[in-house]
């Protein structure tokens, strides 16, 4: 006979669940407050690759300021990858436009109700999809990511390696999936695995499933889930060129809609990309001035590791490319990547004091 997971998990997460910005509390449930799939949405596409720490004050912001889809659809572009910056995965924040002006567009404000018809808007896969579907409007549907498979490898010992394990936990999560709170049950799970049942040192004694956990009886939970060897990742090498004038403004340019950290505010660099490195030496500046060497700064990718050699120089000529002047006191505040606040750093140490 399956167990019954859902039972001990949400009795669990009513005493144990986190506090958080995008969600509605069992308390708040009880009282009548009903969740926000757009605050569901908007917070399931930032958490993407990114930590619930890191989300948290971005989340706020944005709803601060875009306090519902209809809002979001009409803002600039620039304004919205302003507010990103830094969050990384720069992709997504082109897709959050997108999918709310199709939100506005073509279903009136309002989104779509189930897991297949969420899955057709831009930006939104499988994980965000059902976990879209669950928690905003209870659909009864499986919610997989990190944690979840972290859990049920564990609780079923499964010995397959990942990725290939993927659908045998997936079958596994479908069955469990209860028809009542489906949305709590996949949050549930998140803190589960987010809180108790982590990569390392899970805390089995305060489980809600000890007892049950076929990983947890043999004492090796921390095996699981089985990854494979990994890849070493490889190092691609470029120059980035940061122009500033005499008052401290740097020279800004807006790098590709396509590619990595595409439409983003950034210095010129030469053209690396995850597979193929860029030119290093002053000889690819962009355009003539006295470039100075500053170093090599490091930036780690999810794929690979970037290693930009860093050159400055002090232009009060016009420029001959496309491109802006950032003052001083405006740099602070530009859409910036990360990679790219290094790279200035590392010619203009007081840039973003």
């Amino acid at each position: 006979m399956q167990f019954n997971f859902a039972e001990p998990l949400l009795d669990w997460y009513d005493r144990h669940h986190r506090v958080l910005p995008w969600r509605v509390s069992p308390n708040d449930q009880a009282n009548g407050v009903v969740a926000d799939p757009y605050s569901v949405w908007l917070s399931e596409i930032m958490l993407q690759q990114t930590t619930v720490k890191a989300v948290g004050p971005y989340f706020e912001r944005f709803i601060a300021r875009w306090p519902d889809v209809i809002s979001l659809a009409g803002a600039e572009t620039e304004a919205v990858m302003q507010q990103w910056a830094g969050l990384g995965y720069y992709s997504r924040a082109r897709n959050l436009i997108a999918c709310a002006r199709q939100v506005a567009k073509e279903h009136d404000g309002r989104f779509p109700d189930t897991a297949a018809e969420l899955e057709k808007l831009p930006g939104i896969g499988p994980y965000t999809s059902a976990a879209i579907a669950a928690i905003a409007f209870n659909e009864s549907v499986a919610v997989m990511d990190g944690n979840i498979e972290r859990v049920f490898s564990r609780l079923f010992a499964i010995s397959t390696p990942l990725p290939a394990a993927k659908s045998e936990i997936r079958a596994q999560v479908v069955k469990a999936v209860p028809t009542e709170r489906p949305g709590d049950f996949a949050q549930a799970l998140m803190d589960l695995g987010a809180t108790i049942c982590t990569p390392r040192r899970p805390a089995c004694a305060l489980c809600p499933f000890t007892g049950q956990c076929a990983a947890e009886k043999a004492g090796t939970a921390e095996t699981y889930p089985v990854k494979p060897p990994k890849k070493k990742k490889p190092v691609r090498r470029g120059a980035a060129f940061v122009a500033s004038q005499p008052d401290g403004a740097v020279f800004l340019v807006r790098r590709p809609t396509k590619g990595l950290l595409g439409g983003m505010s950034g210095v010129p660099t030469t053209n690396w990309t995850v597979r193929e490195d860029g030119a290093t030496g002053p000889e690819a500046a962009p355009f003539d001035a006295d470039w100075q060497e500053m170093g090599t700064i490091t930036h780690v990718f999810t794929h690979f590791e970037l290693r930009l050699d860093i050159f400055h120089a002090v232009v009060t000529l016009p420029v001959e490319i496309d491109g802006r002047w950032s003052t001083a006191s405006d740099l602070p505040g530009q859409a910036l990547p990360s990679v790219m606040k290094k790279a200035i750093a590392a010619a203009l140490p007081n840039a973003f004091e």
